[in-house]
């Protein structure tokens, strides 16, 4: 169905005009001269055929025909405010699927208890968080967006860090019963070692040292016997007599 534009604006300024009371305040508050109202009105009583205001130098009424078709638009145009209402009020809702591509050990020890105070927050947000050890085609793949540890890996992707953590080395209390406490970094060589495999750049993570203060650091590239994608095997290894991690 076809709708004139302009029988909706006469619409307006008719409406302005009784509400107002004179031509002249109603002009003053749509931004218009009171000429420019008149000519609006004349516009709608010929698009309609029939008179709405009777008017003189010194009073305005509405006609019989006026005041029904008044009564008439004023539940109509009472719909239209409440239409642009809830309209605006929809845009401020947060709905509708999220798709996430979450690392596991970021799920498990982030969004586990952060996920139902999201959702209570955004009831109308059906999430869906799918576990994979790397970002992948997140286009291709159906994700909205990805929550992984580590540098982003390259390609047109728009990138927030959220937090930093810290990386610790650890070993369990039978293998360095077992192996001896390392002093040092460099003795680390010399260890039975498990390294974590960084799938966005496909290659193990280096093992980064740094003093504190931060006054030196010093990074490690070894040869683990053991590389591990997932961070739960990692610190399971970790716990046995026989590796040292960085998990």
């Amino acid at each position: 169905m076809a709708y004139d534009g302009r029988l909706l604006a006469g619409v307006t300024v008719l409406m302005a005009v009784v509400e107002a009371g004179s031509m002249t305040r109603a002009a003053e508050g749509l931004g218009l001269t009171p000429s420019g109202v008149g000519r609006a009105i004349q516009r709608l009583e010929s698009r309609i055929g029939v008179r709405l205001l009777d008017r003189t130098t010194r009073t305005m009424h509405l006609t019989d025909e006026g005041r029904r078709f008044y009564e008439r638009l004023g539940p109509l145009l009472d719909g239209i405010e409440e239409a642009a209402q809830e309209a605006s009020g929809s845009a401020a809702i947060v709905r509708g699927r999220l798709r996430v591509n979450v690392d596991p050990f970021f799920s498990q020890v982030v969004l586990a208890e952060n996920a139902a105070h999201f959702l209570e927050r955004h009831p109308h947000v059906r999430l869906e968080l799918i576990m994979r050890d790397s970002v992948g085609d997140l286009v291709a793949d159906g994700f909205d967006l990805a929550l992984h540890f580590g540098d982003p890996p390259n390609g047109s992707f728009v990138a927030r860090k959220l937090f930093e953590t810290r990386v610790l080395t650890a070993a369990s209390p039978d293998y360095l019963d077992a192996h001896g406490r390392p002093a040092h970094p460099g003795e680390l060589a010399d260890h039975a070692t498990i390294d974590f495999w960084d799938a966005a750049h496909a290659r193990a993570y280096d093992w980064v040292f740094q003093l504190m203060p931060a006054t030196a650091s010093a990074r490690r590239s070894l040869r683990p016997p053991i590389v591990i994608v997932r961070t739960s095997s990692l610190r399971a290894g970790a716990l046995t007599t026989f590796f040292a991690a960085l998990p």
